[in-house]
């Protein structure tokens, strides 16, 4: 049996891989800024400054897109927490500290940018979306406490920023609107960059440690959740996003969860020792359920959008 080696260690041995893929991102990462992504002319005052507060009959949003713009930018302005995490399990040495702060600078566009649509769009209620930040921001995230630190961070932001470029390409697609919809695939361009860097890193250390990135992998995925689950509504609006399909578990499975694995090639490995096989035979089981709630899923919904749709039909003109 192989040893563990500690996180240091791993940190220690994975930096060169750390700076390559940071050089690598730094050559290929776009430049952009959050002010041509909005529609300036469309804003006018709120009624302390002389205008007309928010009310619901201004938005040109539906109620899907309202619901996933504002869990989607919720996500992004828990920043501070996500930064703590990353930080905290990195290092603020060489690449990974330039990296930490280069990735937070990064996400931080998002949501500066998608703050200012909704406002200058009034897109959403404003106070009611500060409250909830104020709520949000309040309560933090932090990872489960048996996840093990570099390992398992480093494997979940990988699902995660891929989770997350799904979610915003999609909410750009139900938004009905050109603008919303370019500036959200900016975003998903940019998490689609961070997860191959997190994937890059964390293939290094399946290399590396094979059976305690294997043990961490598969805690992650089994026990995996958004990051937005601290924020008002969560359940009730991950709910309502997957059954328009902003957000569901075949999306989960079918364009997060395989893809990664593939690539990783988890399934056909044959470095692991009795650890790593067990834990790789968990996650195994582990995704064929998923297969199968998320087909089950699939069933309820077309049940319940048909019978949506067969009253709306009954409804008078």
């Amino acid at each position: 049996m192989t040893k563990d080696l500690t996180q240091l260690e791993i940190l220690r041995e994975l930096q060169p891989v750390a700076e390559e893929n940071l050089n690598r991102h730094l050559s290929i990462a776009k430049d952009w800024h959050p002010h041509d992504y909005v529609p300036w002319d469309e804003g006018r005052n709120f009624a302390a400054m002389g205008g007309v507060d928010w009310a619901p009959e201004q938005s040109a949003l539906s109620e899907i897109a309202r619901v996933a713009m504002i869990t989607n930018l919720l996500t992004e302005d828990n920043l501070p927490s996500y930064h703590r995490e990353i930080a905290h399990n990195f290092s603020q040495d060489g690449a990974w500290g330039t990296w930490v702060g280069r990735w937070t600078a990064e996400e931080n566009r998002h949501g500066i940018v998608m703050r200012d649509y909704l406002v200058v769009t009034r897109g959403v209620d404003p106070v009611a979306l500060e409250q909830a930040r104020m709520i949000h921001m309040t309560n933090g995230v932090s990872a489960p406490p048996n996840w093990g630190g570099f390992l398992s961070n480093v494997a979940y932001v990988t699902f995660q920023e891929l989770a997350t470029r799904v979610s915003h390409r999609n909410t750009g697609r139900v938004c009905d609107d050109p603008v919303a919809d370019r500036m959200l695939q900016r975003i998903a361009a940019d998490e689609n960059l961070h997860m191959i860097f997190y994937r890059n890193i964390c293939g290094a250390a399946l290399d590396l440690v094979p059976d305690q990135a294997m043990v961490s992998l598969n805690l992650v995925l089994t026990f995996f959740m958004m990051p937005g689950l601290g924020m008002p509504n969560f359940r009730r609006n991950g709910v309502l996003m997957a059954k328009h399909g902003i957000y569901d578990l075949r999306q989960h499975l079918d364009e997060v969860v395989l893809p990664v694995l593939k690539k990783w090639n988890i399934f056909e490995r044959a470095d692991f020792t009795e650890p790593g096989e067990r834990a790789r035979d968990a996650l195994g089981a582990f995704v064929e359920k998923l297969e199968q709630d998320a087909s089950r899923f699939e069933e309820q919904r077309d049940r319940m959008l048909a019978r949506e749709a067969a009253r709306g039909a009954r409804q008078p003109a």
